[in-house]
């Protein structure tokens, strides 16, 4: 079968990242029904079965509070990372092992934020290990970007919304994304980024303030308050789950890295 010429070498390295290379454009269709919302995992340890899963027990009284946002707002890169680890804002602190602040370099051209650290990024305090990681080194090394790269256009900084895990990897809860607003925005600021790759609606809905789903968030540009390009798509974790929608995800990609090229 050959190739169809509007396709570059670029988004055929997507296509094979992704593990769809083989899938060529389809005939067109009705526009897609809007998806009953799915519980989308933030790693890629699965959730326990719906029978076992028991509500997590409420924060002790004495637990002590932290307002990181006074602090986060001021502190260097290193002062960050040490806050976050030491963290004790909300509830997620009684049972991590510990806290995930991220990984890369600072500054850098490319951010990526997901949504929560699972079962493998609690235990080596890295975000995106295990197979989901692997998915997004694989996208990430398609389009030009490696997180552990020292030249600067291939820099790319990797976090969470939410820095330390959530029981069971259920999602995050609003007080839990609340108490680590603070310090994603900051690392933000310190990784000034072109542009911000979003994985996952929880991610997506807390960066852009809004609770649509994340099928209608993904295909555009959106705007962070700063005035700062990103581009939303599905969480490696769920692509791993659901691979019919890797073809989408591979737009998304093409549609960031467009949006990066045609940056002053």
């Amino acid at each position: 079968m050959s190739t169809p010429p509007r396709w570059t070498d670029r988004q055929l390295a997507l296509l094979a990242a992704l593990g769809v290379r083989d899938w060529w454009p389809l005939p067109p269709t009705a526009p897609e029904a809007e998806p009953q919302p799915k519980p989308e995992p933030q790693s890629e340890a699965v959730a326990a079965p719906a029978e076992a899963v028991r509500p997590p027990p409420p924060p002790a009284p004495a637990l002590p509070q932290a307002e990181p946002a006074p602090l986060a707002l001021t502190l260097d890169a290193e002062g960050l990372n040490a806050a976050i680890r030491a963290c004790r804002a909300c509830g997620l602190c009684e049972g991590r092992r510990q806290a995930v602040p991220g990984v890369g370099a600072l500054p850098a051209p490319w951010m990526v934020v997901g949504e929560a650290p699972g079962e493998q990024e609690d235990a080596q305090g890295e975000p995106f290990v295990g197979p989901a990681g692997q998915l997004l080194d694989a996208m990430l090394a398609a389009m030009g970007l490696d997180r552990r790269a020292t030249e600067p256009a291939k820099q790319v900084y990797i976090a969470n919304a939410v820095k330390c895990r959530p029981p069971r990897n259920r999602a995050p809860e609003a007080d839990e994304l609340a108490a680590c607003r603070p310090y994603l925005w900051r690392q933000i600021e310190l990784v000034n980024p072109r542009l911000v790759l979003v994985f996952g609606k929880v991610a997506a809905q807390t960066l852009l303030g809004t609770d649509e789903a994340l099928g209608k968030l993904r295909g555009r540009v959106h705007r962070l308050p700063d005035g700062r390009p990103a581009v939303v798509t599905y969480h490696p974790a769920y692509l791993l789950r659901q691979p019919q929608d890797k073809l989408k995800a591979w737009e998304d990609l093409c549609l960031a890295l467009d949006t990066a090229e045609a940056l002053p």
